[in-house]
């Protein structure tokens, strides 16, 4: 045994480890066909990795350096971009009435159909979790919308069941509640476009449902022999335990909601309308770049939505260490 492997088994300390694997890792370096060996299989996975480094670089990096530049610059696909500067961000919070009705429209969608998705998510989680008989078939039941949602044919059906004597309207005029239709309706259709955020919220409730599986029976049984109520239980022992799902789905959720874009596109006509009630950004965006031929002005406005979400990312991950608790945790 070397003298470093036995300075690490008496002390045990950190820097003592890391010189022993220093130490290993030099020691097969030097061993006969090693090194060469080791090339061959760095140079395999590298060999591997190249389709995937193609595809990120060509389909995602390159595209977003040249978007950045094309957000200084004054471009409508037929003529070469001219360079302004800072004139398309100066205009979008200065004279564009529209980008900041657009940005308001998306906060609320954000704001509120988030936690409303997340609640109903893990009330339902919470539901099937104390059923054995049938549960599977009540999760694929939930799951379902959440695999067809986003599709072009459930918005259709979504504008068809919200419109002018369909059958929402038709339903609540039976109790006597004549709202009218709600997609052509300015103050009842962001509130449709939020409850089709809802009705997906399926493989939210999956992934809740699988955090709940992994909590110990025995920390609740422990609970109510001291006098816990399910209110008690559920704030003390789920909440905290299910604290980094809750952190995975609210930022996922947060994430998705700043991208809705086709059901908005169908349920408008890809108008906006109502009054702009369904002009969300990436519909804005879709409407400046590929309507007006604006592309400058809209991948301004597509690198001001990921500044945005960045941001509210890094919050996230900043605030977590406050609420976020893991197995083994020392807070």
């Amino acid at each position: 045994m070397t003298t470093t492997a036995t300075r690490v088994i008496v002390t045990g300390k950190k820097s003592s480890r890391r010189a022993l694997v220093r130490t290993e890792k030099a020691e097969q370096l030097n061993r006969p066909g090693q090194r060469k060996r080791l090339v061959k299989e760095s140079l395999a996975g590298y060999g591997f990795l190249i389709p995937w480094l193609v595809g990120f670089f060509g389909l995602t990096i390159i595209p977003m350096v040249y978007s950045l530049y094309l957000s200084f610059t004054s471009y409508n696909i037929f003529s070469p971009p001219k360079w302004i500067g800072l004139d398309n961000y100066i205009r979008m919070f200065t004279s564009d009435p529209s980008f900041i009705q657009s940005a308001q429209i998306t906060l609320i969608y954000v704001l509120v159909g988030t936690p409303i998705t997340l609640a109903a998510a893990l009330g339902v989680a919470m539901l099937l979790n104390y059923r054995d008989k049938g549960a599977g078939f009540f999760r694929s039941a939930f799951y379902a919308p959440s695999l067809i949602g986003g599709s072009v044919s459930v918005a259709i059906v979504w504008r068809a069941m919200f419109a002018n004597d369909g059958p929402v309207d038709n339903s609540l005029s039976f109790f006597g509640l004549d709202l009218g239709g709600w997609i052509g309706n300015p103050a009842l259709v962001l509130p449709a476009m939020i409850l089709l955020a809802i009705w997906q919220f399926g493989a939210t409730m999956v992934i809740f449902l699988a955090g709940l599986k992994q909590i110990p029976k025995e920390l609740y049984e422990a609970a109510e022999m001291d006098g816990a109520g399910p209110w008690h239980r559920f704030r003390a022992v789920t909440i905290p335990l299910l604290s980094p799902v809750i952190f995975f789905n609210l930022l996922l959720g947060l994430i998705g909601a700043f991208q809705v874009f086709a059901s908005a596109y169908i349920i408008s006509n890809g108008s906006g309308g109502p009054a702009g009630m369904t002009n969300f950004i990436t519909l804005y965006l879709y409407k400046r770049g590929f309507s007006d031929g604006q592309m400058g002005y809209a991948s301004a406005i597509a690198w001001v939505l990921l500044v945005v979400v960045a941001i509210i990312a890094f919050i996230l991950f900043r605030t977590q260490r406050s609420w976020v608790h893991y197995a083994g945790d020392s807070k």
